[in-house]
């Protein structure tokens, strides 16, 4: 049974990783699928991934903090598949200092892509939603509608050298209760998946040193060093990372009819480490 039949989902961040992982995971259930990513080739693959397994997807690519993105990433979802039905706030990275060396450009630069974007994407959703239930209503058939915002452990209890990203989503908790209260009118349920260590191209182990990403022109560092890797790894009551496949089982779950009354929620998912 697809249970995710009919509906469209909007997932930030989605040509790689935990994004690529949740995309193919809805669609895998029937979801049609706007898949997003800065750059061009990877959302090509996620689409192409998406179709060869029998699912419709369409991509947008660019920056989840670029003005205008959100408008448009809505319109592509509205013209291509008719409507809005479960939005992933998912795009992300770090950018690590102690607070001492930590410039207004690294806060402001992680503040913008965890908690602005989601906030802006969520407000240009808001029509759209609002048309959807009101039509729902005159219809007499009520369609409960999903959003997830990603989180993480150290939203929840902090983690040293990360004061931007552990404020930023301890932020998107506060985004996100407020938003189950407000659109709950609206039949939509809003809800926090925090994740844990999960094993991506950002936390990949590398013995010769951190890599580095391209984040709109700045090279981020990446990687966490395997010594660290391997203890933080011990902290963790099931031993391992996550895979980015369990990490977008956890996001389906709140994206399920069996969730349909569940809202202002947030799920870790991280293996029994709560930070």
């Amino acid at each position: 049974m697809s249970h995710l039949a009919h509906k469209t989902a909007l997932i930030t961040g989605s040509g790689r990783g935990i994004g690529r992982a949740i995309a193919l995971k809805l669609a895998a259930q029937g979801a049609d699928v706007v898949v997003n990513d800065l750059d061009e080739a990877p959302a090509a693959e996620t689409v192409a991934a998406v179709e060869a397994a029998g699912g419709r997807a369409v991509a947008y690519v660019g920056s989840v903090t670029d003005d205008g993105f959100a408008d448009a990433f809505v319109k592509t979802a509205v013209s291509t598949f008719g409507g809005v039905d479960i939005i992933i706030n998912n795009a992300g990275y770090t950018w690590d200092n102690v607070i001492q060396k930590m410039d207004d450009e690294q806060w402001d630069a992680i503040m913008d892509v965890h908690l602005k974007a989601p906030f802006r994407l969520l407000r240009a959703a808001q029509p759209v939603l609002r048309q959807q239930a009101r039509k729902d209503a005159e219809a007499g058939t009520p369609v409960v509608r999903k959003v997830v915002n990603i989180s993480s452990v150290a939203g929840l209890g902090g983690n040293a050298g990360q004061a931007n990203y552990a404020a930023a989503k301890a932020g998107v908790t506060g985004l996100t209760k407020t938003l189950a209260k407000e659109w709950g009118r609206y039949n939509v349920t809003v809800n926090t998946v925090a994740f844990g260590l999960i094993a991506t191209r950002l936390t990949e182990a590398s013995a010769d040193g951190p890599g580095t990403i391209d984040i709109s022109g700045r090279r981020i560092a990446v990687g966490v060093n395997p010594a660290l890797l391997a203890a933080a790894e011990q902290m963790i009551p099931l031993g391992r990372a996550g895979t980015v496949e369990e990490a977008a089982g956890a996001v389906y779950l709140l994206c399920t009819p069996e969730s349909d009354y569940v809202s202002g929620q947030t799920l870790v998912c991280g293996g029994g480490w709560n930070n």
